[in-house]
């Protein structure tokens, strides 16, 4: 039985935004249970299990309707879990997968099967390392068959160094969590620039999702609205949202689901943006069954 700590919170508030109908969490997780999907030994986060039934009980509670499903390092390459919750309700739920960069087209037909869409690298401190970039371009020429993407989590820093190979894929990226900038050092910062240069390769896309990592300060984190509102004004065809659930390695207390979803009202301020950001985006760029 697992004991550890959980990384989400059990009881989030009702939001006050309402989802349109259609509405796509973009990014979330599940853990195990570990029982039955045990955790990779390598990983360094060993956490309390975070399950479909508890991702869907929240995503009903708040109204989501669509949803993919990003691998954790948590089960390293093995992405059974994943692909457990997407057979649960198939057609509205997608997936992307970690897999190494020397997987075979086989394998990627067989995970494409089950309903993944992408493969996920980690340039995170506290991560196992990604990819090099020659590996990822070579390896975005083949994943172009099977019109899959690639997926970037990378440290902020790492932004305008990556930024070279990655206006050079020949696939979609997909750009977490607002680059990881740090909301404290204002919308000036180089980083937040190099991203901003990056998104005007057309095959980028970036996840507004994140406020809460991105901000230095408490709950409602409100330094971070600007920076996600500039990406959803800047590029409104290019932008996906996501929870974040069950929220692992965060900075202090789990956040409250319900906070992270009024947000969404600060970040894309009008019907037709919350349209896009939260329906038609990720409608057409995971290619969800109508």
């Amino acid at each position: 039985m697992n004991t550890a700590p959980i990384t989400y919170n059990p009881a989030p508030t009702q939001p006050s935004f309402v989802m349109p109908k259609g509405a796509c969490d973009t990014h979330c997780h599940v853990f195990g249970p570990s029982v039955r999907f045990p955790f990779a030994p390598e990983s360094a986060l060993q956490p309390g299990d975070a399950p479909k039934e508890k991702l869907f009980a929240l995503h009903d509670m708040m109204g989501i309707e669509r949803c993919v499903i990003v691998q954790s390092g948590v089960h390293g390459f093995d992405n059974s879990a994943v692909a457990n919750a997407i057979a649960a309700r198939p057609k509205t739920y997608l997936g992307v997968a970690l897999l190494p960069t020397d997987v075979s087209d086989d394998e990627i037909k067989r995970h494409h099967e089950l309903g993944f869409r992408g493969i996920r690298f980690n340039y995170m401190s506290h991560l196992k390392g990604g990819a090099s970039m020659d590996q990822l371009l070579h390896l975005a020429d083949r994943l172009g068959r099977f019109d899959w993407h690639l997926q970037i989590h990378m440290d902020s820093d790492l932004i305008a160094e990556k930024a070279v190979g990655l206006a050079k894929a020949s696939v979609p990226v997909v750009i977490d969590h607002m680059g990881r900038v740090d909301a404290s050092l204002g919308l000036d910062q180089e980083p937040f620039n190099a991203l901003l240069r990056l998104m005007e390769n057309d095959h980028l896309l970036v996840k507004v999702s994140g406020c809460e990592r991105s901000s230095r300060q408490d709950a409602p984190y409100v330094d971070a609205i600007p920076f996600a509102r500039k990406l959803v004004e800047t590029f409104p065809d290019r932008v996906l949202w996501g929870t974040d659930w069950p929220h692992p390695n965060f900075r202090a207390a789990a956040p409250d689901d319900g906070v992270l979803v009024d947000l969404i009202a600060a970040i894309a301020p009008t019907p037709d943006l919350q349209q896009a950001l939260l329906v038609d985006n990720p409608m057409r760029f995971y290619r969800f069954a109508a």
